[in-house]
């Protein structure tokens, strides 16, 4: 298996769409509520919009793109990740931590305190997922129509977190 992570650029942004858009619909199907799953409303646009304002890693295999992950720098020095999915076709196979690990090194580097995304809290094979590299849920809520979490992994511990500006996000 020859996967690379890398950082994305506005040739990939067909790609980030359609892993968006297959992670996402099977993520909407899990929660029975694909009306409520704002990922799929996602433009190509908005992801060229996003290219130049977050960072966004994809991951290949063989030259295909099969995974990506989008995150930003938020004030408090904590990082949110805003999109993460790898194809369904291929996941179970490690491209998803890959993925997020490749985030965490920049993050560690950076001195990052915290890292925080938001799941549906129904979906209990993401939340595995989560618990595993080292996530804890921090808080719900309902905003959405549906019980979404605030999962949260602290690179620096002993410092008080301020989520506020994550928390409605």
């Amino acid at each position: 298996m020859d996967m690379i992570i890398r950082k994305a650029d506005i040739s990939d942004i067909k790609d980030i769409y359609n892993i968006t858009r297959k992670a996402f619909n099977k993520y909407a199907l899990n929660l029975g509520l694909p009306q409520r799953v704002s990922a799929l409303k996602e433009t190509e646009e908005i992801i060229k919009d996003e290219l130049a304002n977050k960072n966004i890693l994809i991951a290949c295999l063989n030259n295909e793109a099969i995974g990506s992950i989008r995150y930003e720098i938020m004030p408090g020095n904590i990082a949110y990740i805003s999109r993460f999915g790898v194809n369904p076709t291929i996941q179970n196979n490690g491209i998803g931590k890959a993925l997020f690990l490749g985030v965490e090194d920049a993050l560690i580097k950076a001195n990052i305190k915290a890292v925080t995304l938001h799941t549906a809290s129904k979906v209990t094979a993401l939340i595995h997922f989560y618990n595993n590299l080292g996530f804890y849920i921090h808080s719900t809520t309902s905003d959405r129509g549906y019980i979404r979490a605030l999962l949260c992994k602290e690179f620096i511990h002993g410092e008080s977190l301020d989520l506020s500006c994550v928390q409605s996000i």
